[in-house]
C-alpha cells in the first residue's frame, strides 16, 4: 500500500481535489450458505484481461466495462491494463494472486473451506472517476451475471 509521501506532487494534489463519492447505505447482503457449501467468485479492479480480449482503454472518467475470467483460465495468461500511474504493477506482475487470488480460492475450495469457485469471475478497471454509466449498466449487468451463477460471496479485491 502507497502512503501519501509516496505518491507523485501531482498525484496527491489530484487526490487532495477529487471528490470522492460515498454510497448510503452500503449495499451488501449478509451470507446465507455456510461457507463450505458457498460458491465464491472474484470481482477486481486490477483491469485484467485474457489475451483475446480487449484491454481495457484508457478513457476519460474511465473504462467502466468489465471482462469475464473463466474459472479454469491459468493467471499466467492475463494482462494488467490499469491506467493509474500511481500503482506499481511490479509486485502483481509477480504473482497475480495478489490483484486476483484465484489459486487461493481454489486452494480453498478443495480443503473444504469454502464450496466451489464460481465457473466465471469479473474484472473492472479501477480509477473510474466518471462512475455513473458503472453504477447504472455495469455493476447491474455483472451482479445479475453473479446471481445467475449461483454466486453466494464475493471476495472484492480493489486496486
Amino acid at each position: 500500500m502507497a502512503f501519501a509521501s509516496d505518491l507523485s506532487l501531482r498525484d496527491r494534489l489530484w487526490i487532495r481535489a477529487y471528490r470522492f463519492r460515498r454510497i448510503e447505505p452500503l449495499p451488501w447482503s449478509p451470507l446465507r450458505t455456510p461457507l463450505p457449501e458457498a460458491t465464491v467468485a472474484l470481482v477486481t479492479t486490477a483491469g485484467l484481461y485474457a489475451p483475446e480480449q480487449r484491454p481495457f482503454e484508457r478513457i476519460p472518467g474511465g473504462d467502466y466495462s468489465y471482462r469475464v475470467i473463466p474459472t479454469d483460465r491459468p493467471l499466467r495468461e492475463l494482462r494488467i491494463s490499469h491506467p493509474s500511474r500511481s500503482w506499481d504493477r511490479a509486485d502483481a506482475h509477480a504473482d497475480l494472486n495478489l490483484v486476483f487470488p484465484l489459486d487461493r480460492l481454489r486452494e480453498l475450495a478443495g480443503l473444504g473451506v469454502i464450496g466451489p469457485p464460481a465457473p466465471r469471475h469479473f474484472s473492472f478497471q479501477g480509477s473510474i472517476t466518471a462512475p455513473g454509466r458503472l453504477v447504472r449498466r455495469t455493476a447491474p449487468e455483472v451482479a445479475e451475471a453473479l446471481r445467475a451463477d449461483g454466486v453466494d460471496g464475493v471476495v472484492l479485491v480493489p486496486v
